[in-house]
Order: C-alpha cells, then sequence, then structure tokens
C-alpha cells in the first residue's frame, strides 16, 4: 500500500479519511440532487481534538457560523455531516433552525453530544434544504457508521430516496463523492509518519472546482488524524498551513460563503501529545502541509473547465508575504490563465500581475522562466524559443518561475488555466 517516500513520511496509494485508526465514513444519495450522491458522514471512534478555518466572506452560510462558534467553546469534535447541491446559504432564519436540526439529528442517531458533530454544505444558494430527505439520509448514514448497527427511531423518516451504496466502494471513496459539486473527481491523500516509535496516519479528504480564491475558495477539506495532538498547537497549525495551501489557490477569483477547512485528531495512536515543543512536531507538521498542499492542488487542477494545473513559484523576495502577494496575483490574473489555455508565452502578462499585487520590488531586477524556458531577465524580454515554450505551455502542470533577486524568501500558488467551459459550467449552474 505504501507508494511514495519522502521527506520523512510515506505516502498511502488510495488513502484517505478512514486511513488513519477509528475514523469510519459513508456516502449516499438522498435525493438533494437528481441522481448522484450527495450526503456523507464522518465519525471517530472517540471523541477527537478538532480545529478549523472558515471562509471570510461577510456573506456566511449557517453551518460556518455554527461550526465556527462550537470550536471555540469545545475544540472537540467526533462527527461531520456533509450535504451536497445546496449550500444552506442566504436562507434566513429556516437555514439556521435547519442547521440546527441536522446536527441534532445526527448527534442523537450516533448517540453523541450534540456539541460534538459539525455540519458542512455545499451547492446552490438561496435555496432552503429539503429536510425530509436529509433527515433520511442522516438516518441511513448512521447505520451505516454507528457501532451498534441501528440508530434511534424516534425520527419517522421515508427512505425512498436513499440510494444503496456501489458495488466494493469503500466507505471513505462514497463519502469523497457525496460532498462532490461541479468537480469532475473526488480529491483524496494520506500519509504515515513515525511519531514517538508509533505509526501516525493523516488523511485527508476535499471539494472544489469553480468559486475558487485565495481566502479561500469555493471548497470543503476534512483532515483526519490517529495522533493525540494539543487543540491550540493543532488550531495554530491548520491557521499557518491554511495560509501556505489553501489560501494559495484560484480558479475563477470568487469567494465562496460555505468554505471550511476542519481536522479532526483522536489520539488513537497512541503517540505522546503533541505540540510545538515535542521533538518530533516539525515532522508531524511537514506531513501534514503535504496532505494541505496535495488536496488545494487538487482542487486548483479541477478547476471547472480546466485542462491544466499552474503552478506560480515566487523566489528572491524580501519577506514570504510580499512572495505569497505577488504569487496569488499572477495566478489569480485572468490575462494569464487564458494566456496558458492559448499556450502563449505571453510574459508581459506576468509582470504586470506581479505588478499590482501590492507588494515592493525592483521591475528591473525580475526574470521570468515558463517551465525551463526564460522569457525575461532584469524586467525586459529576453531571445527565446517560441516553439519551446508553446510545447511546454501545452503541457500539465505549468511552472511559471518568477524570480525577483531582491532576498532569499519564496512562496507558491496553484490555479488552473481558464477556458470557454468555464463560461458554459457556470451559465447553466443552476440548471
Amino acid at each position: 500500500m505504501k507508494t511514495l517516500e519522502t521527506e520523512g513520511f510515506t505516502v498511502l496509494a488510495g488513502g484517505g479519511v478512514e486511513a488513519p485508526q477509528g475514523f469510519t465514513a459513508a456516502g449516499l444519495h438522498a435525493g438533494i440532487k437528481k441522481k448522484r450522491k450527495d450526503m456523507g458522514l464522518l465519525v471517530s471512534a472517540v471523541p477527537a481534538a478538532a480545529a478549523g478555518v472558515f471562509t471570510t466572506s461577510q456573506v456566511r452560510a449557517a453551518c460556518v457560523t455554527q461550526n465556527e462558534a462550537q470550536l471555540l467553546e469545545t475544540e472537540l469534535l467526533q462527527a461531520i455531516v456533509v450535504n451536497s447541491g445546496n449550500a444552506n446559504a442566504c436562507t434566513g432564519l429556516q437555514g439556521l433552525q435547519d442547521c440546527h436540526a441536522m446536527r441534532a439529528l445526527t448527534a442523537r442517531a450516533l448517540h453523541v453530544p450534540d456539541h460534538l458533530v459539525a455540519v458542512a454544505s455545499t451547492g446552490v444558494i438561496g435555496v432552503t434544504l429539503p429536510m425530509d430527505r436529509v433527515a433520511a439520509g442522516i438516518h441511513a448514514l448512521a447505520a451505516t457508521v454507528a457501532e451498534a448497527g441501528e440508530v434511534t427511531a424516534d425520527v419517522a423518516v421515508s427512505m425512498a430516496n436513499v440510494a444503496p451504496a456501489e458495488v466494493d466502494e469503500t466507505g471513505g471513496q462514497a463519502f469523497a463523492k457525496a460532498i462532490l459539486t461541479t468537480d469532475t473527481c473526488t480529491k483524496e491523500v494520506a500519509v504515515q509518519v513515525v511519531i514517538d516509535g508509533q505509526v501516525v496516519t493523516i488523511g485527508g479528504v476535499a471539494k472544489g472546482s469553480g468559486m475558487i480564491h485565495p481566502q479561500m475558495a469555493t471548497m470543503l477539506a476534512f483532515v483526519t488524524t490517529d495522533a493525540a495532538v494539543e487543540p491550540h498547537a493543532l488550531q495554530a497549525l491548520l491557521r499557518y498551513v491554511t495560509d501556505r495551501t489553501y489560501n494559495c489557490i484560484t480558479v475563477d477569483g470568487d469567494t465562496s460563503t460555505n468554505d471550511m477547512v476542519l481536522v479532526l485528531a483522536n489520539g488513537l495512536a497512541g503517540n505522546e501529545l503533541l505540540h510545538a515543543a515535542h521533538p518530533q512536531w516539525d515532522a508531524f507538521a511537514t506531513a501534514f502541509r503535504y496532505v494541505s498542499e496535495h488536496l488545494a492542488k487538487q482542487i486548483a487542477r479541477d478547476g471547472e473547465g480546466a485542462t491544466k494545473l499552474i503552478e506560480v513559484h515566487v523566489q528572491g523576495a524580501a519577506t514570504e508575504p510580499q512572495a505569497l502577494a505577488i504569487a496569488k496575483s499572477v495566478i489569480g490574473s485572468s490575462l494569464v490563465k487564458t494566456a496558458v489555455y492559448g499556450a502563449d508565452a505571453n510574459w508581459g502578462r506576468i509582470l504586470a500581475a506581479a505588478g499590482y499585487s501590492g507588494a515592493t520590488f525592483d521591475p528591473l531586477l525580475v526574470d521570468i522562466w515558463l517551465g525551463p524556458v526564460q522569457v525575461a531577465a532584469g524586467g525586459m524580454g529576453v531571445p527565446f524559443d517560441e516553439e519551446a515554450a508553446k510545447e511546454y505551455l501545452l503541457g500539465d502542470p505549468v511552472v511559471i518561475t518568477v524570480d525577483l533577486h531582491g532576498g532569499d524568501r519564496t512562496a507558491k500558488a496553484y490555479g488552473c488555466d481558464l477556458t470557454y467551459d468555464y463560461v458554459r459550467i457556470n451559465a447553466s449552474y443552476r440548471t
């Protein structure tokens, strides 16, 4: 099962949120969408230390507000219930009540307190949830993952809309499918690292394809680990990593109402409690960052209508914030994204995007490469092989390197090309 050893950890083939000890997941079609899976449940065998980051938008779905408040109070979670196809955003008091009901129904079905259940939603904004179908879905999901096998019968619901699981599909794979909207593929990853002589596993799953922009994207990501981690340290690590992964991706420049990343650490691996002063904290943090970076890149590559992943590498900056600002500005430029789609080595668009990033640098020192082809030096164009550059831009991924020659700080940002299909997909999103 182990496929790649790098930087002191091992990447697992086919791993996801069920890879760590004590985590069980399920997904099904409850009838929110017409056909595809639209509800998922992720459960830890024991209460887990929890951390979260959420959209910065002032227009927020009920689940975002509810989860953020819960984590500030408890720092613990045991289950996450998710629906796709309906964002339950901009739905007023009814939306808030429906979110509370999803949490309460799940808690009762799993025999856990309400405050140990988080809720996530994604999909169309401004439409209330079909709560009869949601309740039925929760009932069926809990029956799948609950240790007792049966859930409480205090809610009478019809099971007519619940579809059976696909043959040879794990619970984690079903969950990964259930959270998707316009995504073309699932996004999963798992790694292992040895901490205190114990094998610690970190797994992750995400969704995201459009309405993706730095400061959280239209994305959901859930990370599980069987490591024992101090909650404050886990929250600090998630915030640090988010700013360098999920907050460094863009597809179309739009930020959503429902974005969140939740992390659960249940401690079943048996390691000593991890915190910043632990001698192997850096090993855990490196593996954790890999999981988030891998998921972020998968989201960027699966941008609506995209044909390729774009990576912007900024080096030689005076500070990391300046490097990040330039990387995000270049990756967010529609002109850069369309040039990559058209395999046009228009390096001037790259330098222009760096110029309006707000970062301070000397344009006369900037060098630019498209993969192995240098196209600019000292802020000016240099003779280069147009055919070689075009051939490189036709490939996937495309790496743009910007060297500022002004320091030793670096940053990366991820995105995708902007194509005709992006307009087609979003022109008829509700239909």
